[in-house]
């Protein structure tokens, strides 16, 4: 395996994927041709089109939740076509930020360690250390639903980098912020992934977004990737 410096180098590998679907109207669309994408550990990549263009689809590809039609998926080398998405240890952050309205902050933020058998008291815990991190400490006994957007999102990374990731997903994370607060925003979350050295792929419209959190991106154009940066 390859190794930066004395730690592993871990990658998320795409070869030669292909998917397409066929719409109500007969209409038959390519999402994927021959689609290939490496993001090691340490990275972000930033994948970039326009609604429609297959970007969320291929999210859920390597999230499992949706099959290709043909090629592989893997991730420190080995293939996870058997493998089913809550034993891939990835986590998927959407832009609607999937919280849970009946649970308050820190149990949202201890929902995955919950999930994964850890005790609710030790999970809330860490939850709460991790709020700290977040600046949200003061916040953790409010239901989500009370949180600012920009709060709300804080608690979904959160509640994705608690459980250790090994790969993280970003569909629009942003989109559903304003401009001034996204901006704010996507920086922080830089920092963060970096501090854990997390591959991440993120989705997105906004080039200005991908241009500050990715250190590669790639447009999707029409079942192909092409580098832009």
């Amino acid at each position: 395996m390859q190794r930066l410096g004395e730690r592993e180098l871990r990658v998320l590998e795409l070869k030669d994927i292909r998917k397409t679907f066929d719409d109500l109207a007969g209409g038959h669309w390519v999402l994927a041709e021959g689609l290939n994408l490496q993001v090691p550990s340490g990275s972000t990549v930033a994948v970039l089109g326009p609604s429609g263009s297959g970007k969320s689809t291929l999210l859920k590809i390597i999230a499992g939740l949706e099959p290709q039609d043909s090629g592989t998926v893997s991730f420190d080398g080995v293939d996870l076509a058997r493998v089913p998405p809550e034993r891939r240890r990835f986590a998927l952050m959407f832009q609607d930020f999937a919280l849970f309205a009946h649970l308050n902050v820190r149990d949202n933020v201890a929902f995955g360690l919950v999930e994964q058998g850890l005790g609710r008291a030790v999970a809330r815990e860490r939850a709460l250390a991790m709020l700290v991190v977040f600046g949200l400490a003061e916040r953790a006994r409010f239901k989500v639903w009370k949180l600012s957007g920009g709060e709300q999102q804080r608690v979904a990374l959160a509640r994705a980098l608690i459980t250790e990731p090994r790969l993280l997903l970003l569909d629009e994370p942003f989109s559903a912020l304003d401009a001034q607060l996204r901006a704010g925003l996507r920086d922080e979350f830089a920092q963060h992934i970096a501090q854990r050295r997390i591959a991440t792929v993120l989705v997105t419209h906004d080039e200005a977004e991908a241009r500050a959190m990715a250190q590669r991106g790639y447009r999707l154009t029409a079942g192909h990737l092409h580098q832009a940066w």
